[in-house]
């Protein structure tokens, strides 16, 4: 019997619609719309596409969406600059700076630079502390927070669950790990160096696989009727010279077992711009109250 597949895109129109509906209370309320400026340094084509599909999103639900496309050649003491006056400008409720930058910036530098109320991305140390610590105000990482929305579309019970993060990036795998925890989960968190690492997924009730290796989990490693949650996006080589996007799990194999599965494309993808813009929604929110 094959798994219930998790549609992330009909998930993400719904969160879109929620958002809309916000952005216009929103606007009611403060004469004004949640901005949002995403930063991107170079031509990098992945990238490139990225960061318009955030701008359009955001005017799509009413938002003031804004790209600062910089040159690759661009040095950090330009960057940290532009993100001070981002800081600064009022009309602006959230930043994001695409990843990667060029080697020649230091990334954590220029993220740490974000003021926390505005990182809606959720990777500045004051809201991965507060997210770590339990505590209420944090904006969190925007993918971790598509996938509890994913599992709760799942109907699972996570108190008492087992639940396995197969990753620990700062990005998913610890983020999505403390959220996990936050919801009562008993949670480990394994990579691609834990010891029998095929044991310790069967385990799992659910599974979020986020290690960035193509169809590395394979349908055995699957616990039968676990939920799972697949963050992978790698491009694999076909016989004709064009590539094909996968995931972590080798999803064929794996919906014969899992009792709910996240396809890719369509699952965890869609989610993440999603929760971008609700975040950017939350942090509006939060600098009018604090005025």
């Amino acid at each position: 019997m094959s798994a219930r597949i998790l549609d992330g895109k009909t998930l993400a129109e719904s969160v879109r619609a929620e958002v809309r509906a916000g952005v216009e209370a929103f606007r009611a309320k403060h004469r004004r719309v949640p901005g949002l400026d995403v930063v991107l340094v170079g031509d990098n084509p992945a990238s490139v596409i990225y960061t318009r599909n955030k701008e359009k999103a955001s005017n799509q639900v009413g938002m003031r969406g804004k790209l600062h496309a910089l040159s690759p050649s661009t040095g950090e003491e330009e960057l940290t600059a532009l993100v001070d006056r981002l800081n600064a400008d009022e009309a602006i409720d959230g930043i994001l700076v695409q990843l990667p930058l060029p080697k020649s910036v230091n990334a954590e530098r220029v993220l740490d630079r974000i003021h926390p109320r505005k990182d809606v991305d959720g990777f500045h140390p004051v809201n991965a502390g507060l997210l770590a610590l339990g505590r209420s105000g944090a904006l969190v990482a925007c993918t971790p927070t598509g996938c509890m929305r994913l599992i709760e579309l799942a109907d699972v019970t996570l108190t008492g669950a087992n639940a396995v993060v197969v990753g620990r990036s700062n990005i998913v795998g610890k983020p999505m790990a403390q959220l996990l925890l936050g919801a009562n989960a008993t949670v480990t968190v394994a990579h691609s160096r834990t010891r029998d690492l095929a044991g310790t997924c069967r385990r799992a009730d659910v599974l979020v696989a986020a290690v960035g290796k193509a169809e590395m989990i394979r349908g055995d490693w699957i616990k039968p009727g676990a939920v799972v949650i697949d963050v992978g996006q790698n491009s694999v080589p076909l016989a004709d010279g064009k590539t094909k996007l996968v995931g972590d799990v080798a999803f064929d194999e794996a919906k014969e077992v899992a009792g709910a599965i996240t396809p890719v494309p369509g699952g965890v993808g869609p989610m993440t711009i999603a929760m971008l813009l609700a975040n950017t929604l939350e942090a509006a929110r939060r600098r009018e109250e604090a005025r």
